[in-house]
């Protein structure tokens, strides 16, 4: 049996994005794994309660609060969608991942500064966080080469 992996919804072509545009990923791998059954699609910020479309949310870097361009925390549902996201992977025993980057949820080597002025900076999402911390490797569409590598 192939090693599962969870998938950014997104990269998916599904419309679960903050701006309800599609952001797909058309990688060769993707392809190929798609094919061989071994995608877990998720979104951790749908599946912590918030709509689509929503305000753009970034996190706050003084105090890791996620608020969006409103002014409004939506820190609860962001962490509900990242344990809902590890309580996925323990279920399925996933041990890899390919989550979006630059996202407050699955970004793994930067996300937005917290000004909502479209700058980045180096950092981690709340669901990439929690899945590292129990072990499971994150990899993004910059990475994508580097996972199939880890899966040979």
């Amino acid at each position: 049996m192939s090693d599962k992996i969870l998938v950014s919804s997104c990269f998916l072509g599904e419309k679960v994005r903050y701006n309800g545009k599609i952001k797909s990923l058309t990688h060769q791998r993707l392809l190929e794994w798609k094919s061989q059954g071994r995608l877990v699609s998720f979104c951790p910020e749908v599946a912590g309660g918030l709509k689509v479309p929503r305000d753009a949310a970034e996190i706050q870097p003084l105090t890791n609060n996620i608020i969006t361009v409103n002014g409004i925390n939506v820190s609860f549902q962001f962490q509900l969608g990242a344990q809902k996201a590890l309580e996925l992977c323990q279920l399925h025993h996933i041990k890899y991942a390919l989550l979006k980057d630059n996202s407050p949820s699955c970004g793994s080597s930067s996300v937005y500064d917290g000004s909502f002025s479209g700058c980045k900076i180096l950092g981690q999402g709340v669901t990439t966080k929690l899945l590292l911390k129990h072990g499971i490797k994150v990899f993004s569409e910059h990475t994508i080469d580097q996972l199939y590598e880890e899966l040979k």
